[in-house]
């Protein structure tokens, strides 16, 4: 039997030496970006890295060495070997190297926090599990979050780590007006940036690429995440969200995620399921914006904090629901 194999999931090792071992390693990194989006899948995880390396080399290079720090991390700290292999601890790890690379000015010192971020988020990752596992509530991407908004709020005390203009101005909530005309366009637009700001980019093309990622590895993901972020623009233009908050996909991302966690990962298939994924998706957009409005006095930023509430929750309510799945994936 040879040492590797390429399979439709990706590279399957049955010898570990030398290149074998950097190969299973990469092949493992890559699973952790295609985790994401839920996808075990390194060829999926590898169409994701281009669709960030087509905006940015950079946030594409942080991505990669962020999931790896966090593999590496969890190896180290004993995990065990198939969560590890299946990317389970690499996909927070790469989103936290990446948000900070996208809201932080690029320097020495922003790289080296951010991939000793990346890495003690597998420890945050590896508490959440133990601490949840009787109730088999997957952690989602709360590592990312609880680790990120601990290294932005921790910018204000430190005077080396510069944020760039992407990070929100504090400010006290205020009233909102509805800004600009929403069109189909509009929508549209709204709808692809919706997938691609699953990863900070604000790109149809970087959208596009995302779902094509998705559609290799699961054809449902992919139809998914697209109804998913399509709820999630539609109610924000209903409530009357700003025109270019809907148009970059402010408001789909979370939805999307939300979409296919429930209809996708954790709920047994079937048509309650889809509409009980669809109801999930709708409700986020209200969640969102209160967590915007919440984080505005802090000057940060919700991230994917609005997609981990919605999914634990509706997780939670469908063990009386009858809809949960026996084996639920974290």
């Amino acid at each position: 039997m040879p040492a590797l194999r390429w399979t439709r999931t990706g590279l399957e090792i049955t010898q570990g030496t030398g290149p074998a071992l950097l190969l299973g390693l990469l092949d493992n990194v890559l699973r952790g970006i295609g985790q994401v989006m839920f996808q075990n899948n390194s060829y999926s995880g590898l169409l994701f890295l281009l669709a960030v390396a087509t905006q940015s080399w950079v946030l594409a290079l942080a991505l990669l060495l962020g999931s790896a720090a966090a593999t590496l991390t969890a190896a180290w700290l004993g995990a065990e070997h198939a969560p590890i292999r299946n990317g389970m601890f690499g996909f927070n790890g790469g989103l936290v190297a990446l948000a900070l690379l996208v809201f932080l000015q690029p320097s020495a010192l922003t790289w080296g926090c951010a991939l000793l971020a990346a890495a003690a988020s597998s420890v945050v990752m590896a508490a959440m599990l133990r601490a949840f596992a009787s109730e088999k509530l997957p952690a989602l991407t709360a590592p990312f979050v609880i680790t990120t908004l601990c290294c932005f709020l921790a910018v204000a005390r430190f005077g080396r780590l510069e944020p760039t203009g992407l990070m929100p101005t504090a400010e006290l909530p205020q009233a909102a007006t509805v800004e600009g005309v929403v069109t189909l366009t509009t929508l549209l637009i709204g709808v692809f940036k919706g997938v691609g700001q699953v990863f900070f980019q604000g790109s149809v093309i970087s959208g596009l690429l995302l779902l094509a990622g998705l559609l290799w590895a699961s054809p449902r993901a992919g139809i998914a995440a697209v109804l998913g972020s399509a709820v999630g623009a539609l109610v924000a233009w209903g409530m009357g969200a700003a025109e270019p908050a809907i148009r970059a996909g402010m408001y789909g991302y979370n939805s999307a995620l939300v979409a296919m966690a429930l209809s996708c990962v954790f709920l047994r298939p079937g048509a309650a399921t889809y509409a009980y994924a669809l109801l999930a998706a709708a409700i986020t957009p209200f969640v969102a914006a209160a967590t915007m409005a919440s984080l505005a006095p802090l000057g940060m930023p919700a991230l994917t904090l609005p997609f981990v509430l919605v999914t634990w929750v509706f997780v939670l309510a469908s063990t009386s629901l009858s809809q949960r799945q026996n084996d639920s994936t974290s």
